[in-house]
């Protein structure tokens, strides 16, 4: 393999041999055609612009994720500002960037699968550049450029480089990672320069701001030119009349404009002396008025920092996850007035999705329109202005003084009596910090009120001077006590996920010493318990596999930082000598095999749901997670059902505990379950995301079957026969798919289903067990693409009176 050369034409031969056996302490702003970059090499194999201010290359994080990225070389946390596989990070072992004979830059994974390259090829490129501008450039061979990174931003704009009608600016998913986000700066089709969050559910503008139209907001949409630039003296401009300077303009300044993860645009400057970056311009001064930061039905407060909270009677959809905002606590049915209730949200709305817009109303006629509209979610009235507004959907809520009216949510009449007591005292759900950003709380409206009351306390007992020294020793006493539980809190959990560190006593006591079993695997076994505060949890005893404590700590760490609705959710660990156990949910329903393979039934709704959300958990961990986690042990009984058959993962993590060769995919030992586990173990081939793939498609066949079809596998070095047989199924199935004919989908699928399945839906299952169970791991599909597939036909009919035919 050609590595990328250096060319000193000053230097004679042997210094220049003396700087190679040496690792080449010098780098290239320059890559020969021919040449790559390897990734093994990360830390020397880069190019480096000529003033030295940009650096390319491989970008590390987690343990085993790399990009292909540009970054500021003398910056304190080396910030990127180009990516070119954001979305798809590669290997930390045989991935490289190859100029190759063709003409195309191309990015190739550990597999030598393509996961990114230039639309160069069949062109003269000869080298590729990175300039003192930060611009990553291929060349021809008169000079020519016939690509280039600027062309291509990603979520960062550079001084000269444009922002044209092509282009848009893309955040990123959350700070410290490289995925795109949701919100984008981009030319409108009225050549309006805008911020607009793109949402999973929604796609909403905020910037500038939507109340104002075109002329309102200072902007022009009469020139089509669309084009924007931030030239070297912190000034940009743009074709639709907006512009602006930066507060330390002038020359000689480092700078980049970012979309940032939080939604807002901001101008950077570098502070050469410390590396840090300062803030110069941003576009919002204030984050609340970013759409969809919050989420569905979430609300974004000043206290005085932004944080996001969920109103009455709903609660988080995902902890520590504010993307998926918030879900109700109730179902809501089409009610009769008396079932339902409002209760006011001062100072709060939610913008846009208005089903009624009224001047002049009344309160009384507002809330009658939201009554008698089952649809309706809530309503925002302004007295002052007599306006009414009934929302159908809650997006992008808000809390400011400033604002000159009340929302009024519709809740049942049930729940807003269950809420009473929570408002007269503290709330039970109040947790601890749940992201970096934005923090939640279900009691902040109560709050408001009791800081009203507090203030009109410390009001009255100014005036009294005996009082107001009571209330100052009770205040000490009262913030003394405050500051020592809060010290406790600290020393126990960490401030992500509320993960926590248990003492070997106390699970012990929670499991009446280890008394109930329910459920022993080849990492340990699992007891049953109840914490102090009351949660029952599942603890799982270590075997002596996990020897060393250091690697358990690095590990455990990352595995508490993983949350996902389709994973168990661990709550803290043990680490105390030979002791080592993990905390994690209780899960009721048990595994899957118990219900799958025994006499209890699952209906077809709830099998497509255990796949889909099989699926989603394993993409989360296959392409979100910094870390790369695989299970490696994909089965049944590794499956949990909660009380609503919505799956969840189980030991997803504990394959990252089982010693590696140096951090690569070469696990040093055999993982998984006969029947269950991939060729590349057994042909000893290096350990990818795909031996997942394997084991969910033969899990998916057996869902819809209802039978052990893994003990077809587990017996063929016993009995060919028997091999055979599975061989010959698959490549029947395989054959009839590939050539479109009907798959007998009725002997196919649990004869306990009497028939009441989607025969769409069970196909489409069939088609994706078979395909992940490919030997060549480089034809099956990734957990993501499957993922897309099950959501395409997420909503079809399930039983056979609306889906007879094929």
């Amino acid at each position: 393999m050609k590595r990328k050369t250096i060319t000193i034409s000053s230097f004679p031969l042997f210094p220049l041999i003396i700087f190679s056996i040496c690792g080449s302490f010098a780098s290239s702003n320059k890559l020969d055609r021919g040449s790559s970059l390897s990734v093994e090499e990360h830390d020397s194999d880069i190019l480096t612009s000529p003033g030295k201010t940009f650096t390319c290359g491989f970008y590390g994080l987690g343990s085993n994720a790399y990009w292909f990225s540009i970054w500021f070389a003398d910056s304190s946390d080396r910030t990127v500002v180009w990516t070119a596989n954001r979305d798809k990070p590669v290997n930390g072992q045989g991935s490289k960037v190859t100029l190759r004979g063709t003409g195309s830059l191309v990015l190739t994974d550990v597999d030598g699968s393509v996961v990114w390259e230039t639309n160069t090829t069949s062109t003269d490129a000869r080298s590729l550049e990175l300039l003192d501008s930060g611009n990553l450039v291929l060349r021809g061979h008169d000079r020519t450029i016939l690509w280039q990174s600027f062309e291509y931003p990603t979520d960062t704009l550079l001084p000269n480089q444009l922002l044209t009608k092509s282009k848009k600016l893309v955040s990123s998913l959350r700070g410290g990672a490289f995925y795109s986000g949701y919100f984008n700066l981009y030319f409108d089709n009225d050549n309006v320069l805008r911020l607009m969050y793109d949402g999973p559910d929604i796609s909403s503008l905020y910037w500038p701001n939507p109340d104002f139209n075109v002329f309102g907001n200072g902007r022009t949409n009469y020139n089509s030119s669309r084009i924007a630039v931030l030239d070297e003296t912190g000034h940009f401009q743009s074709s639709d009349q907006f512009q602006f300077n930066a507060s330390d303009r002038g020359r000689g300044i480092k700078r980049r404009l970012t979309m940032d993860h939080d939604g807002n645009l901001r101008l950077y400057s570098l502070d050469t002396q410390s590396g840090s970056w300062v803030v110069t311009w941003q576009a919002l001064p204030g984050l609340c008025n970013v759409h969809g930061i919050c989420g569905r039905n979430g609300i974004c407060v000043y206290t005085p920092e932004p944080k996001c909270t969920c109103p009455p009677g709903y609660e988080m959809s995902e902890p520590s996850d504010w993307d998926k905002g918030c879900k109700p606590k109730f179902n809501f049915t089409c009610s009769k007035s008396p079932d339902v209730k409002f209760v006011p949200l001062p100072d709060t709305d939610y913008y846009g999705f208005d089903v009624i817009y009224n001047n002049n109303a009344s309160f009384n006629f507002c809330r009658q329109a939201c009554l008698d509209d089952c649809s309706c979610l809530g309503f925002s009235y302004r007295e002052s202005e007599r306006l009414c507004f009934t929302k159908r959907s809650l997006f992008n809520g808000y809390k400011a003084p400033s604002f000159p009216g009340t929302f009024h949510l519709k809740l049942p009449i049930s729940l807003v009596a269950s809420l009473k007591p929570t408002r007269n005292g503290s709330d039970p759900e109040c947790s601890g910090a749940r992201d970096q950003l934005l923090v939640g709380s279900l009691t902040l409206y109560d709050n408001i009120g009791k800081r009203v009351r507090w203030a009109y306390l410390y009001w009255f007992a100014s005036a009294i001077g005996v009082v107001e020294i009571l209330v100052f020793f009770l205040s000490w006493w009262i913030l003394f006590r405050k500051r020592d539980v809060q010290s406790t809190v600290e020393d126990g959990y960490r401030m992500i996920s509320q993960f926590r560190k248990f003492s070997y006593e106390e699970l012990k006591n929670a499991t009446q010493n280890f008394k109930k079993e329910i459920g022993r695997g080849a990492s340990g076994s699992v007891y049953k318990g109840v914490l102090a505060d009351q949660r029952v949890v599942a603890v799982k005893r270590l075997g002596d596999v996990y020897h060393d404590e250091e690697v358990f700590w690095a590990e455990v760490s990352t595995i508490g930082r993983i949350n996902h609705m389709n994973l168990v959710r661990m709550w803290g660990f043990c680490c105390e000598g030979k002791h080592k156990l993990l905390v994690y949910e209780y899960v009721e329903n048990q595994s899957l095999d118990k219900h799958l393979f025994s006499g209890d039934f699952i209906e077809w709704r709830d099998r497509f749901r255990i796949v889909l959300g099989t699926a989603k958990g394993l993409a989360y961990l296959h392409h979100e997670c910094l870390e790369w986690v695989i299970h490696c042990d994909v089965k049944p009984e590794n499956i949990l059902l909660d009380k609503t058959f919505e799956p969840k993962i189980a030991d997803f993590g504990l394959a990252k505990l089982l010693q590696r060769d140096g951090g690569n995919s070469q696990f040093s030992r055999i993982r998984g379950t006969k029947g269950y586990m991939a060729p590349e173990w057994a042909l000893n081939l290096p350990i990818t995301a795909k031996v997942d793939v394997y084991s969910y498609g033969v899990m998916v066949l057996e869902i819809v079957r209802g039978i052990r079809l893994s003990n077809w596998v587990a017996k063929k070095v016993e009995n060919e026969e028997q091999e055979a047989e599975l061989t010959a199924f698959i490549r029947e199935m395989r054959r009839r798919i590939q050539r479109g004919e009907d798959l007998g989908i009725e002997d196919l699928v649990d004869k306990r289903l009497e028939g009441k399945y989607s025969r769409k839906q069970a196909r489409m299952l069939v088609e994706i067990g078979v395909s992940c169970v490919e030997e060549d791991r480089n034809k099956r599909p990734t957990m993501d693409a499957i993922v897309h597939q099950l959501l395409e036909i997420d909503d079809e009919p399930k039983l056979p009176e609306s889906d007879n035919e094929d």
